[in-house]
This record gives C-alpha cells, sequence and structure tokens, in this order.
C-alpha cells in the first residue's frame, strides 16, 4: 500500500493510492493516520478522489515529533569519505521546518557555498517503542519513504557537531509516498538514486546499509522513544558532491531528483530567497 499527505484547498489530508488515483482520507497527514492505529483505508471508500497527476504532495509526514538522521552507513560512501567502518550508528538531528513536499522547491542556505545532495530511504515508524527487541522494532515500522539530507557542508564543518549544517529550513524532501512495511518488508533491498540536471551523481542499494531499518529503530529506541509519525533518515550512499574531484554543490537553477525502486521520486528545483 503507498499512502501519500496532498495538499488540498483547506489544509492537507493523508491520501491512499488507487488504480492511479488518490483516495482521500480523513486525517491530516499520514502522521495523523498513523496516530490513528493506521486504521485500513477502504473504510472509507467512496469519498473524494484526486488524479495522481493534480496532486500536490505536502512533506509526508508534516510535523514529526523526532527526525533522528544517520550519517556514514553505505559502505561505499563511507569508503569514499575516507573513514572507517563505524561499530555504531552516527547520530545527528533535523527539525520539521526543513521539510518540504515531494515536488516543492529547496531554498538553498543564505550564507553557503557548499550545498550537496544526500539521497537517503526514510524510515516511519508506525508504533510507539521504547528499548526495542528486534522483533519490537521491526513491528513499529510503519514503512519507507524518499528523503534527501541536502547538506550546507561549509556550515556542517563549523564545528565537530553536524547539525548547523543539516537543518535550514525548506531542505529536505520527503515523500511522495509511503511504502508500507507489508509490501516492502522491513529491510528492502531498494534501489536509490539522485541526480542533478539529469546527470545521475549517486546509484545503489538500501541493501548496502550498514545498520539496517531494524537495527536503527533498536539503537534509537534505547535512546529515545519512538513514536508514530517519527522518521529516520538512514545515511547516503556514494556519489556526494563532496566526495568528488573536483568537487561539486548546488546552485540556483539545479534541479535534484530522488528516486527510490517501489517507492517513487522527489523532483526539486534549487532556488536563492
Amino acid at each position: 500500500m503507498k499512502i501519500a499527505t496532498v495538499r488540498t484547498g483547506t489544509g492537507t489530508a493523508a491520501a491512499v493510492e488507487i488504480d492511479g488515483e488518490l483516495a482521500l482520507l480523513p486525517f491530516a497527514d499520514v502522521g495523523d493516520w498513523l496516530r490513528a492505529g493506521s486504521p485500513a483505508p477502504e473504510q472509507y471508500d467512496g469519498g473524494a478522489r484526486l488524479a495522481l497527476a493534480e496532486a500536490d504532495f505536502a512533506p509526508l509526514v508534516t510535523a514529526p515529533g523526532k527526525i533522528v538522521c544517520v550519517g556514514l552507513n553505505y559502505r561505499e560512501h563511507i569508503l569514499e569519505m575516507g573513514r572507517e567502518l563505524p561499530s555504531h550508528p552516527t547520530l545527528f538531528a533535523k527539525f520539521a521546518d526543513a521539510l518540504i513536499g515531494a515536488n516543492d522547491p529547496i531554498v538553498l542556505p543564505p550564507g553557503s557555498d557548499a550545498v550537496d545532495w544526500e539521497a537517503e530511504l526514510a524510515v516511519v515508524i508506525g508504533t510507539r517503542v521504547s528499548r526495542a527487541t528486534e522483533a519490537e522494532a521491526a513491528a513499529a515500522i510503519a514503512g519507507f519513504t524518499v528523503a534527501n539530507d541536502i547538506s550546507a557542508r561549509d556550515f556542517q564543518r563549523r564545528t565537530t557537531e553536524w547539525l548547523q549544517g543539516k537543518t535550514f529550513d525548506a531542505t529536505t524532501p520527503l515523500g511522495p509516498f509511503l511504502l508500507t512495511a507489508d509490501e516492502a518488508g522491513t529491510s528492502p533491498a531498494l534501489e536509490i538514486s539522485c541526480t542533478v540536471d539529469g546527470a545521475t551523481k549517486q546509484k545503489a542499494d538500501t541493501g548496502d546499509l550498514v545498520f539496517g531499518p531494524v537495527d536503527l529503530v533498536r539503537y534509537i529506541s534505547a535512546v529515545t522513544t519512538l513514536n508514530p509519525g517519527d522518521v529516520i533518515l538512514t545515511g547516503t550512499p556514494g556519489g556526494v558532491g563532496d566526495g568528488l574531484n573536483p568537487k561539486e554543490f548546488l546552485a540556483g537553477g539545479s534541479t535534484v531528483t530522488t528516486s527510490i525502486s517501489g517507492i517513487g521520486e522527489c523532483r526539486n528545483a534549487c532556488i536563492l530567497r
């Protein structure tokens, strides 16, 4: 099942994909649907429908309580950056103001000359979980979506903590769909890619993750309780602009397309504001 959050004339609504259309659900977003216990969309048949081509996608979860990000979690990317494989996940946070919809513009961080792309598989939490066992962690995963952890590398490196380079407002696409875990499984091996102005920069398989989704839910839930609608960005594969020689970064007018097989794509133009 694939569920989205779309903008409507009165706000936002969760919507389930059915035969190339989106059937609107009586929930404000996917997070609201998850907090209600993920009720079967079939019970709301007969509601308004929207043509998929006309959808204005909002961030999949509009106001997650937590966005936990994982750095250096693809083997290829770790080697590209000249580091050793980690023994524990590298965690940092992002705030909800950073999130944008699948086709919204990325507002390039003012004052940065080193804005980079980072295609990521995002895990969306479906049930409250704390100090999870492996089975509990797997059961807490509602599904997966597409994200891009657009990063201002120069701000990121101002200190040993990464937060200031990772959470500029209106920089992080999240969507367009939640692919539910009953279809994807809890450790999917999906093709992930990122193109910039049509040129492929990243292409990998999510099976290359050092710490998979279940491992991450277990580890993070040992530190902080995860709730329905919380989001985990699982890390990016090799091919980021900062790892190229010479380095490459985004500029006004660039278009970033982030795709994951079976889920969909985010296509975002970069703008200056």
